[in-house]
């Protein structure tokens, strides 16, 4: 595994403060990662990092987002008052379905769109959705549910300028070994006006200093950049963006999951690997019966998860 060490991508030279060191708990590959914070602007990052030609090695077939995102051929399909019933559930419960302005029906980008469940969410709404995928996997699945995606890093992908309302990013921000570049790329993608909505873990949460390096979010080093408010308002702002609202999720997910890991480490294994695991598997039942508890720590900006909305500046 090849290693670089990075220096904070907004340009600023000053001291780094270390954070955090970690190992990766999703697949038990080989390696130890540190997080450091610029102390000018407050930007945390991994480094050093996975260089992105082996960045691949710890994102195999069955990563969490290309399997949870998968649709079958029968919910695809599915009509009548279940499917309703359903979609009630996700507008409720689910922060990207909840978290969308009404906005004109128009295209819509959403870079990494893992299998296609927000793809299809989102062409039921009658807007016009096109993909972009690292995993080709992950991309099959979506291309069968008929939508156009093209696969490979956004860093290697080119759209004519001006072209989308709409861009979407669902936990990927922070997987971007370029950032700015990358937002920067994507604000040329959008037509003057248009928005942008990416979500990404918040390291300013309380639980991000209370677990340390078993925090579930920190997920190192798949994660290369851990924001918070401050810092990924910054980083919106060097690359043609400016943020308009942050809304955190209504979940409880990166605390049931962090204290998981706390509890495998100290050896109860079974009941660790449950907790660890609920993220993935919790489903709405999990959501439900956490949803007072996550209505009052979102209210406090408390959850460790945020979606960042901003619009793209000038014309």
């Amino acid at each position: 595994m090849a290693l670089e060490t990075i220096s904070c991508p907004l340009g600023c030279q000053g001291p780094d403060d270390f954070v955090v060191q970690g190992h990766d708990r999703q697949h038990g590959l080989p390696g130890e990662f540190t997080v450091v914070r610029c102390r000018t602007c407050g930007l945390a990052r991994t480094s050093p990092r996975p260089t992105p030609e082996s960045m691949g090695d710890y994102y195999p077939d069955d990563y969490g987002p290309y399997v949870g995102t998968r649709i079958s051929a029968d919910a695809a399909a599915q009509t009548g008052l279940k499917a309703r019933a359903l979609a009630a559930a996700k507008t409720l419960f689910d922060t990207k379905a909840h978290s969308l302005p009404d906005l004109p029906v128009g295209r819509m980008l959403e870079f990494g769109c893992a299998s296609g469940n927000f793809l299809k969410l989102m062409a039921d709404r009658s807007w016009d959705v096109e993909g972009v995928e690292f995993s080709p996997e992950a991309a099959e699945a979506a291309r069968a549910l008929g939508f156009p995606v093209e696969i490979g890093a956004l860093e290697g992908i080119e759209k004519a300028e001006n072209s989308y309302d709409l861009v979407v990013g669902w936990m990927v921000v922070e997987h971007l070994h370029d950032p700015v570049g990358g937002l920067r790329k994507l604000a040329r993608w959008t037509k003057p006006g248009g928005q942008l909505a990416v979500s990404v873990p918040d390291s300013g949460a309380a639980e991000a200093r209370l677990f340390g390096k078993r925090w579930y979010a920190l997920q190192l080093p798949n994660h290369l950049f851990h924001f918070d408010a401050s810092s990924i308002t910054k980083v919106m702002a060097a690359s043609g963006w400016r943020v308009t609202r942050i809304q955190r999720h209504r979940t409880m997910s990166n605390l049931i999951a962090s204290a998981g890991y706390w509890l495998e480490d100290k050896g109860w294994l079974r009941v660790g690997k449950a907790l660890k695991d609920f993220p993935e598997r919790g489903g709405r039942i999990g959501a439900l019966a956490l949803f007072p508890v996550s209505y009052v720590m979102a209210s406090l900006n408390q959850t460790g998860r945020m979606t960042v909305w901003a619009e793209r500046i000038g014309e």
